[in-house]
């Protein structure tokens, strides 16, 4: 008798009918990393999706209100692609920021450092909301 994986499921769940098609899957993760949130909302889970949008537009704001830094890539500093990434994470606002407010943050603010913290923290909790959505695209979380 050979042990049950953890990850296996019943045959049930695994039917194309639990699955979106591949179109509304994309459009999913789109939204999702384009909103906070919004992905979510999208797939049905209401609560949930306004819930994740409050708290990564909260955490992008307040690292905004602190002068945190909104990274960009630097050429001789290639640490700055994964800051970079990260704060790319959170969607439409990181551009609106970036290329229509034409924020960067404040290097001489004394919020400074902790800014950064929270738009890095906000890009990567949104990153981790899409991968939620994937889990329930695809079914592997209901």
């Amino acid at each position: 008798m050979q042990p049950e994986h953890r990850n296996s499921r019943p045959a049930e769940v695994e039917s194309s009918e639990s699955r979106l098609n591949w179109k509304e899957s994309a459009r999913a993760l789109l939204l999702a990393w384009l909103v906070p949130g919004s992905g979510h909302l999208y797939l049905g889970r209401r609560r949930e999706g306004l819930a994740f949008a409050l708290i990564v537009l909260t955490c992008l704001a307040i690292g905004w209100s602190l002068d945190g830094n909104l990274y960009r890539i630097q050429p001789d500093r290639p640490l700055t692609i994964l800051a970079t990434l990260a704060s790319l994470g959170v969607g439409a606002p990181y551009l609106g920021l970036r290329y229509i407010v034409g924020y960067t943050g404040d290097l001489l603010a004394p919020g400074f450092e902790y800014g950064s913290a929270f738009i890095l923290t906000a890009g990567l909790m949104n990153l981790l909301l899409v991968l939620d959505c994937w889990d329930l695209v695809t079914g592997e979380k209901s």
